[in-house]
């Protein structure tokens, strides 16, 4: 089936999905989406039902709060969006008119949930969103969007929030930008949506995360905006006043995709052949590192020794991000680029040592 745009008709770049994180009471959201529809924005976000990592934290207002967003329509001709995580919710929320519906991180992650939202919105004509799951696993988010396929959906979005990872991050999610970067490859049609907020998860470097999606091609932007931040029920710390979104917006660099430039196309044509050159170079560079690894595999089946040796890990892997931040390389960089290198060089010992009898490494 083919996968439309989640709007009919073409929209600006970049298109701007902003309200609060949760829908706190009539007057909040009423303020926030009159001061947001001053800004043209294109959705209205707001929080319902908010799946919580532990209990006794602040789960949404609940269906009242859908009351509010038809509400928001009435008074401003905003379109609203929000979040359903069962049948329930999508029910619900169809019938107090919500034009857009959003899976959230924690439903992309479970197959059955996906599904039983897919069943719910069979033969339903309504755009949804779908967040990448919390774990950084491509497969599953692609099978969201297929299982919403095959309950007819054909206007589908995705939103990229950031990946749970564990250790210390600038982030509160990791981007992990190659990922939804994939995604495009895969499936360009797709409605493509950066949620700053939640891989922030603080307020000063949202313009930063914001403008890295538009230089990557992005097509809008979820950001969480509330009258007073500090104050919010959930998610303070990632939130933004609307004059300060108007700020972040008004930043903001549009590039274009390309150009019809002969001079700027045959200059970047000569940086791609040099590039292509490096990439060679660098194939080659591993796949000798990879026999040494085979090379080294062998000594240790020789003489019975494990492949997993922590404290030279620990040492190649400190060593490699000091020298990647002297040659402008970051820290998140070099540790997953090592680290996949390491497993591959692990693949490699395997196959020596399960390998019946013993060689000698000079013959090889």
């Amino acid at each position: 089936m083919k996968i439309n745009p989640i709007f009919e008709t073409p929209i600006k770049r970049p298109i701007l999905i902003a309200g609060p994180c949760s829908a706190e009471t009539e007057e909040q959201v009423l303020q926030t989406a009159q001061e947001l529809a001053a800004q043209n924005i294109d959705l209205f976000r707001a929080g319902i039902w908010k799946p919580r990592t532990r209990p006794n934290s602040f789960e949404g207002v609940g269906t009242v709060g859908l009351k509010w967003l038809k509400k928001v329509k009435e008074q401003t001709g905003l379109k609203v969006t929000t979040e359903v995580a069962n049948r329930e919710h999508v029910f619900e929320a169809l019938k107090y008119g919500v034009d857009v519906l959003w899976l959230g991180a924690r439903t992309t992650v479970n197959p059955f949930s996906v599904q039983e939202i897919a069943d719910a919105l069979e033969g339903v004509d309504i755009p949804v969103l779908v967040k990448n799951p919390i774990n950084p696993d491509l497969n599953l988010w692609i099978g969201a969007i297929e299982r919403l396929q095959k309950a007819g959906i054909n206007k589908i979005g995705v939103i990229h929030r950031g990946f749970s990872a564990f250790g210390d991050s600038k982030f509160r999610n990791t981007p992990r930008w190659q990922i939804p970067i994939e995604l495009m490859q895969r499936m360009p049609e797709l409605t493509f949506i950066c949620d700053n907020s939640h891989i922030c998860g603080r307020r000063d470097i949202l313009e930063e995360v914001a403008q890295k999606a538009m230089d990557l091609n992005f097509h809008g932007l979820m950001t969480e905006i509330h009258p007073t931040p500090d104050a919010a029920w959930s998610d303070a710390k990632q939130q933004i006043t609307p004059y300060q979104y108007k700020e972040l917006i008004n930043n903001l660099v549009m590039r274009e995709i390309t150009t019809n430039n002969q001079l700027f196309l045959k200059n970047l044509d000569g940086l791609r052949q040099q590039i292509d050159v490096v990439d060679n170079e660098l194939m080659a560079l591993l796949g000798k590192r990879m026999q040494l690894a085979e090379d080294i595999g062998l000594y240790k089946k020789n003489n019975n020794i494990s492949i997993l040796q922590p404290s030279r890990w620990n040492e190649i892997l400190q060593k490699a991000i000091v020298k990647g931040k002297e040659k402008g390389l970051s820290e998140e960089f070099v540790a997953l680029f090592l680290k996949a290198i390491h497993e591959e060089s692990i693949n490699h010992q395997e196959a020596v040592m399960n390998k019946e009898g013993v060689e000698n490494v000079s013959s090889k």
